[in-house]
């Protein structure tokens, strides 16, 4: 029998609120996932139909698990700037804590560390995960630095979700 956990679909950083998506976030998603940069999640030049799709599964995940990837936004501006959290999906061997900031313009602020930092703590504590993984492209070298940064160490050994090749980093619990 599956445990209940509190549903929390908003947290609060110091310059961040993460919320639960909501469907005028999608342009936001789409333009980002039609880019280059989402290279390492699926994504590039021509997958609008496909963006959409992913965008429904981030949707669907909060349906069936009560939390999923919430998207970023700047307190500041109450711009929509990204996507970070919670996703495990069906098959997947662990919870992950995902991420992507959607444009050039909010990279290298901290905002994914913050968001990403904030997220660890919500799956240890709220959602009782016992470990949190992220997977990230071996050519993801932002994505791997972040991981670093904000503690988190490569597991080698780790199962992975496909036969790509993908480098699993942990967590550190809360």
């Amino acid at each position: 029998m599956n445990e209940l956990i509190e549903v929390i679909a908003m947290i609060e950083t110091e310059r961040l609120f993460l919320r639960k998506p909501q469907s005028d976030d999608l342009a936001g998603w789409t333009t980002f996932f039609t880019s280059e940069r989402a290279r390492f999640v699926g994504g590039g030049k021509g997958k609008t139909d496909l963006a959409w799709r992913v965008y429904a599964v981030f949707l669907g995940h909060w349906a069936l698990h009560q939390t999923g990837p919430f998207v970023i936004c700047r307190k500041d501006s109450q711009k929509a700037i990204g996507i970070a959290g919670p996703w495990y999906p069906n098959g997947w061997p662990e919870k992950e804590l995902t991420w992507s900031i959607w444009s050039t313009e909010d990279e290298g602020q901290g905002f994914a560390a913050e968001a990403v930092t904030a997220l660890g703590t919500h799956a240890c504590k709220f959602l009782k995960w016992s470990r949190a993984v992220s997977y990230i492209d071996p050519d993801n070298t932002a994505s791997i630095r972040l991981a670093e940064r904000i503690g988190c160490v490569l597991d080698a050994s780790a199962p992975t979700p496909d036969d790509d090749p993908t480098l699993v980093y942990v967590h550190p619990k809360e």
